[in-house]
């Protein structure tokens, strides 16, 4: 807003002492003080108020409207409570500098002449950015992207004080405000907190009902809106059903569909007491961002379509030949620039409902998410893989540099554990109490002749996962070399009769007598028998342990220094 304007509002009752040529300024904001040097609170642009508390004499007006100056206020309007006037000193003074000043008369409240002017600053403010944002939205959607969402972002900052990020479904940073100083260039919003409004927001999102979600964590409250691209306009409702119910079912689905791959807006602030222009501007804002998301996944056809190319021939038994002409075309579009053959590793994802898979293309969408990198900011992090579906299962193929694969040796590329640990907290939010995702993933393999093999050997690292309870679950190929590969395979009456032949007895005996028989045997077989060891973990004389070994062995009729015994004992707690 003007200067002048304020002057036109008569229940500020402000009156002009000086400045009349630089009415014309723009206010930005609002700054009370009495401070003899405010100047690390100021930035610009401010309509400064003060009840001239830290005038003492004359001489003090001269270095604090000089101070005001150098910052580039636009204004001050001094109180006349405290001295029952203006002083000529402070109006000299202000005219020196050419700084505008106001009388606010002793009956207007401070807080009156602030709320004016924030409520006629965020208005004007808003008018602009929705337009802003319109014509960004029309630029994005008939021609290249003027900058990306981090432009719309930016625009919310600084128009309207709202800091705002862009995320995955899994909380990997899209867009946002920058840090500044030594860590400019990283998402200033801490992986745990990503992570928590992510999950906070595939649990509402998935029920189909239109946001802002509003979460607080810790002590900050966070409004997310969820990013949802367009999709093709519905048919007319059924025979009995009236449109609202058909448009209600359908958002149902939709969601059910796209929660676990759309992004979200999550804004920093409490949309709760928000004006439903605001509300509208920033779902004009979600609805840009959608065009980006829109945008960048058409621009993954190329690498599926790869993906396709060469899975087909895998699973038809091509030739390896073919197949590494084929391998041959991908690496350079995955990893421009590498010069060399890389190596290459096989994720398999499966997404079920109800016991029924989703279907591939729900599958491969998430699966490009999931295999970005959660550490790296951007939404070019997922470029460097290609994703598959082949009936309910989507194929990634990641491609390694291979000199790394030849420094690091087998343990390269991605590991199981640490994929679904960056997943796991927001994806079990997003899935209904019957939905599960399941991942396998292979070793890497250096050529074409090894892709086969790694294929099978993701399948079944994700049928493992599948055996496992929980909703997010992976494995990976290091498992399927030891006893854990065989133990989800047992059938669940056979595990049942196994354990309560083993274990039953000894659960008994700890219930009745208080006793730690089966804690002094978890430990005795951690020590691989070590009677030393095994004591002094569980701060017992040796005496004592032998007593409790013994009295396993009387209730079960087994004895722990045979090998067949020991590994016995072992399978039955792990199957327990």
């Amino acid at each position: 807003m003007r200067l002048r304007a304020l002057l036109d509002t008569d229940a500020l009752g402000l009156k002009l002492l000086g400045g009349e040529d630089e009415l014309d300024r723009t206010v930005r904001g609002v700054m009370t003080t009495d401070l003899r040097d405010p100047s690390r609170y100021l930035s610009g642009g401010e309509l400064v108020l003060t009840g001239l508390a830290w005038r003492r004499g004359a001489a003090d007006s001269e270095p604090f409207v000089r101070i005001l100056a150098q910052a580039g206020v636009a204004a001050v309007a001094a109180g006349t409570a405290e001295l029952g006037h203006v002083p000529d000193d402070l109006v000299v003074a202000c005219a020196r500098h050419r700084l505008p000043l106001f009388e606010v008369h002793e009956s207007v409240a401070f807080a009156t002449v602030t709320e004016h002017v924030v409520r006629q600053v965020s208005g004007e403010r808003a008018g602009d950015l929705a337009a802003v944002v319109d014509r960004h939205r029309r630029m994005m959607t008939s021609g290249p992207a003027g900058g990306g969402p981090e432009v719309v972002l930016d625009l919310l900052g600084s128009d309207l004080d709202l800091r705002a990020w862009v995320l995955s479904p899994t909380g990997r940073p899209i867009a946002g405000p920058k840090a500044a100083g030594p860590s400019a260039g990283e998402p200033t919003l801490p992986a745990e907190v990503r992570a928590r409004l992510a999950a906070e927001h595939l649990a509402t999102a998935r029920t189909g009902r239109r946001g802002p979600h509003r979460v607080t964590v810790g002590q900050t409250t966070y409004s997310l809106f969820p990013v949802r691209p367009g999709r093709r306009a519905p048919q007319g409702p059924p025979v009995g059903q009236s449109a609202r119910d058909v448009r209600d079912a359908r958002d149902v689905r939709n969601a059910r569909e796209t929660v676990l791959s759309e992004w979200l807006l999550a804004v920093e602030a409490d949309a709760a007491d928000w004006t439903g222009e605001r509300l509208d501007l920033l779902h004009g804002v979600t609805q840009l961002i959608a065009v980006e998301q829109e945008r960048r996944d058409a621009a993954r056809t190329v690498r599926r379509r790869l993906a396709q190319e060469v899975l087909e021939l895998v699973q038809t038994g091509a030739a390896p030949t073919e197949i590494g002409a084929r391998l041959r075309v991908a690496a350079p579009v995955l990893l421009p620039g590498l010069g060399t053959a890389p190596h290459w590793q096989v994720v398999v994802a499966r997404v079920d409902r109800a016991g029924e898979a989703d279907g591939g293309p729900v599958a491969q969408a998430l699966l490009e998410e999931i295999l970005a990198d959660p550490a790296s900011a951007g939404p070019e992090q997922s470029d460097r893989i290609a994703v598959a579906h082949t009936g309910d299962e989507a194929v990634a193929l990641v491609p390694l540099p291979a000199v790394a694969g030849e420094r690091e040796g087998p343990g390269a590329g991605i590991l199981a554990d640490a994929l679904l640990e960056s997943v796991r907290e927001p994806l079990t939010a997003g899935l209904e109490d019957d939905g599960r995702v399941t991942l396998g993933v292979s070793a890497a393999v250096h050529s074409a002749e090894g892709l086969r093999g790694a294929l099978e050997e993701a399948r079944h690292a994700r049928r493992v996962a599948a055996a496992r309870p929980g909703r997010v679950c992976a494995a990976g190929h290091q498992e399927l070399a030891s006893h854990v590969l065989l133990l989800p395979f047992v059938p669940d009456d056979v595990r049942r009769a196994f354990t309560a032949r083993l274990l039953d007895p000894l659960r008994d005996y700890d219930r009745r007598h208080r006793a730690e028989l089966i804690p002094t045997l978890e430990a005795f077989l951690d020590c691989d028998g070590s009677w030393t060891r095994c004591a002094s973990r569980l701060h017992l004389h040796v005496n004592t342990l032998r007593y409790r070994v013994g009295r396993i062995e009387q209730l079960t009729g087994r004895d722990l220094s045979r090998l067949e015994d020991k590994l016995d004992f072992f399978l039955a707690l792990r199957m327990s």
